[in-house]
């Protein structure tokens, strides 16, 4: 009698963990395929690697759902998209064209963690493995490439010289 009044007590609705993900996934999947376009360097109209990435870091979450207790939907999937990301770098370091092209996927990464998605240097640097002030440099040196002309970026790759103004 104790077992049963237990289940019911935790028991919840039927399709109720897939409701809650849904609206969870409506309300975020727009900014985190944004982040995903971003580190792969995909125009944001055809993105088939962004999609497969944020689709891999959704499942993940959604794997997880019931457990999370607290622990905000929105972090574990900007953790997994950059853990994904991270491991298959590889693949994403020929640029597409987007925005961050210019840059290399970790500076990428940094840049995506730090400007973009908000998250604070110390955060950054545990969720990468780095220390604050290599997230620190990275991000600077990152920011520093972008603000240069197209020109500028292109020369300064080809001499190796990616960190000078």
């Amino acid at each position: 009698m104790r077992e049963q009044r237990r289940h019911r007590a935790t028991a919840r609705l039927p399709g109720a963990r897939e409701r809650d993900f849904e609206a969870y996934v409506a309300g975020a999947a727009g900014r985190l395929l944004h982040a995903a376009t971003l580190l792969t360097t995909e125009h944001p109209g055809r993105a088939p690697r962004a999609q497969a990435l944020l689709t891999a870091a959704l499942g993940a979450t959604y794997a997880r759902w019931d457990r999370l207790r607290g622990e905000d939907p929105y972090d574990l999937t900007r953790r997994e998209l950059a853990t994904r990301f991270a491991r298959a770098a590889w693949r994403f370091h020929r640029p597409r064209g987007g925005v961050l092209s210019p840059l290399t996927p970790p500076e990428r990464l940094v840049v995506v963690l730090r400007l973009y998605e908000g998250v604070a240097e110390e955060q950054a640097a545990a969720l990468l493995g780095l220390p604050v002030e290599r997230v620190r440099a990275t991000c600077t040196r990152s920011v520093a490439v972008l603000r240069r002309p197209p020109v500028a970026r292109d020369a300064a790759r080809a001499t190796g010289k990616a960190g000078a103004p």
